[in-house]
């Protein structure tokens, strides 16, 4: 569980440290410092006596001119100790106007004592579902330990009243998250009711199952297992999905990255496990040695990193199928805080099995430069944290970090400072840090040049350079003896791609062709038609290849090779060879695609910020950018092709 909870070591003293606490913490330097002054504001709120410090608290949450301060102080609230006055002041946060507020306070409750007249505040959250939801339903699930009875109550009350199908849904995967006998009875009667519908039924059996599964780790086998989970893309081994959706460099390091682990004599087995579809099935004869691909089955559309939490029940329950099909795992390797790695965790604390964590200041970094460019303030933070779960997912990062056995960081500029600074790490004292640089197979890259070379000179090209050339085609006459500017990866707007195609039009064009490859470009998520939007304002689709632009839509890794090689050596009578890369990201911690481009011997340019500056050469290899700034990120193109 995720919580903001008091330090409760020694004797409750009744003083005014609340006080005190809170002028820290509206003190505090930056909005990141504040984050990290929430838990001293709970403890003196466990602390103080709850006269003085409750309408303090309620004085703080009422500032709508500092939200940071607000959200600390509902979390302190839930910590008070008193039985009255601090239930009826976090009750009516519940219904507060502001949906922050309302969210925060659904979050704080887990860590308090059970309030029964919360329970239908919280069970209605549950029922409207989203990120409020999750938090809701994470709270019941904590109060049920110890008064199942009455949050099991409150559910089977609610299930009985006529509801949509989505709400029975979520009602139904909650109630499985209460122990006893007497929930596995009213789940076994909603399987039963020929009046259920085939969702809800599949609902209650996979609660029931759960419920009655063993999670006794099994004995350990001769070699070791590692898994590793993204559950936000759709991995297989030949990395098809690439560009689409959330399926990004991360998926094509895990598959990189198992292969590689396997050559290693220790390791046996590598489970790699991302999502998969509702009617997904695990694979037999796991026990293997081997690279195993395993699905996660999730029902309902694909949904993107930011809106995932609400499949914290379903991912939590398909992840611990998977691991109790492929019998003993000794490691789970974790990536990032989403949600993925929240119940992974969860799973790996309870069946004992430990953790490595790779971790980036994400979205510690990103705070701190929008507070830095004064873009998230004190006042409006509230909705920005509603929209964004920052508050969230900060914590949840520092938990990850927490339980892990071990933490590998990216290299970067500054990286002490910035560890010490952003996630109170020291890689130089403490034995469980260790820096590493992200890295790629470079076998491809070779393999790709060598073809690319030998169609060059009248070899019939591969079936990858084939449909390249069939995209150049498009090309007019006079655009053929440019070069290729290309961008690979997810049309994300953290990605700039429509940025890029915007300065390309303006300055760019006559220098180079653009070519974009990344997205699903006939059934595109919200992020990737946003991103279509902004370009067809600039170039229309159909328009596109007559002025140089060729939106190419997600391609294999392996094809990706192939067109970042004939970037490098062109195609006679179709595009010049000595074309650039350009990666117009806002950030990339590392940039498995930028590597790749290099690896091809491509001029890149890149993010100044985060991980490429610690491996481009600027001037020489690569240009780094302040790829924020539209006109820098046209310069820093413009000296890649001079370079």
């Amino acid at each position: 569980m995720v919580s903001v909870a008091p330090q409760r070591e020694g004797t409750r003293r009744r003083h005014r440290s609340v006080a005190v606490a809170l002028k820290r913490l509206r003190n505090a330097p930056t909005i990141l410092a504040a984050l990290e002054r929430f838990d001293a504001v709970a403890t003196a709120a466990w602390r103080d006596d709850p006269e003085v410090s409750v309408p303090l608290l309620r004085d703080a949450i009422d500032d709508v001119s500092d939200q940071v301060t607000a959200l600390a102080a509902i979390h302190a609230l839930a910590a008070v100790p008193d039985p009255v006055t601090a239930p009826a002041a976090m009750l009516a946060l519940l219904q507060d106007w502001r949906p922050h507020v309302r969210e925060h306070a659904a979050w704080a409750l887990a860590t308090a004592p059970v309030e029964p007249l919360a329970l239908p505040h919280l069970v209605e959250m549950v029922c409207r579902g989203g990120f409020s939801g999750t938090l809701a339903q994470m709270t019941l699930e904590s109060w049920a330990k110890t008064a199942p009875t009455e949050v099991r109550l409150i559910l089977h009350g609610t299930l009985a009243m006529p509801r949509p199908e989505s709400q029975r849904l979520r009602l139904i995967d909650t109630l499985g998250l209460v122990p006893g006998r007497q929930t596995e009875r009213i789940l076994a009667a909603i399987v039963a009711d020929p009046l259920e519908g085939p969702a809800t039924t599949s609902a209650a059996e996979a609660a029931l199952a759960e419920l009655g599964a063993v999670n006794e780790p099994p004995a350990s086998a001769v070699g070791l297992t590692v898994a590793q989970l993204f559950l936000h893309a759709d991995i297989d081994p030949e990395l098809r999905h690439a560009g689409q959706g959330d399926t990004g460099g991360i998926a094509t390091l895990l598959v990189h990255l198992g292969d590689a682990l396997l050559a290693h004599e220790d390791v046996r087995r590598v489970l790699t496990i991302s999502r998969g579809r509702a009617d997904a099935t695990v694979p037999t004869g796991l026990d293997v040695p081997g690279h195993h691909f395993l699905p996660i089955p999730l029902s309902g559309p694909v949904r993107h990193t930011g809106n995932a939490w609400p499949l914290r029940v379903a991912a939590r329950r398909g992840l611990a199928q998977v691991l109790r099909a492929a019998g003993p795992v000794d490691v789970i390797h974790l990536r990032m805080a989403d949600v993925g790695s929240w119940v992974a965790a969860e799973l790996a604390s309870t069946l004992g099995i430990p953790t490595v964590l790779t971790m980036a200041p994400d979205p510690h970094a990103l705070i701190a430069s929008r507070d830095a460019a004064g873009t998230l303030t004190r006042a409006g933070f509230g909705e920005v944290d509603a929209a964004e779960h920052l508050v969230f997912r900060v914590r949840l990062l520092r938990q990850l970090a927490e339980q892990a056995a071990h933490v590998v960081v990216f290299p970067r500029e500054n990286l002490e400072r910035d560890l010490r600074r952003l996630l109170h790490l020291d890689t130089e004292t403490s034995a469980r840090v260790t820096v590493v640089p992200e890295g790629i197979n470079v076998a491809p890259v070779d393999r790709a040049l060598a073809a690319v070379a030998a169609a060059n000179v009248g070899a019939r090209p591969a079936a990858e350079l084939a449909e390249l050339d069939a995209l150049l085609e498009a090309l007019p006459a006079e655009r053929r003896t440019l070069p290729l500017a290309v961008t690979v990866g997810r049309l994300h707007p953290v990605k700039g791609m429509a940025t890029l195609v915007e300065v390309w039009d303006a300055v760019l064009r006559d220098r180079c062709n653009l070519l974009v490859v990344g997205g699903d470009l006939d059934e595109p998520n919200d992020d990737e038609a946003a991103q279509l939007a902004r370009i067809d304002t600039v170039v229309e689709r159909a328009a596109g290849p007559a002025q140089g632009l060729l939106l190419a839509g997600h391609r294999p890794n392996g094809t990706v090779a192939t067109w970042l090689a004939a970037a490098l050596l062109g195609r006679p009578g179709l595009a010049a060879p000595h074309g650039v890369y350009v990666s117009a990201s806002l950030k990339e911690e590392f940039g498995i695609a930028i590597l790749e481009a290099m690896a091809a011997g491509l001029v890149v340019v890149a993010p100044r910020a985060g991980g490429p500056a610690t491996y481009v050469d600027d001037g020489a290899t690569g240009v780094l950018a302040d790829t924020t700034d539209p006109d820098r990120l046209a310069a820093a193109v413009g000296r890649a092709l001079d370079l």
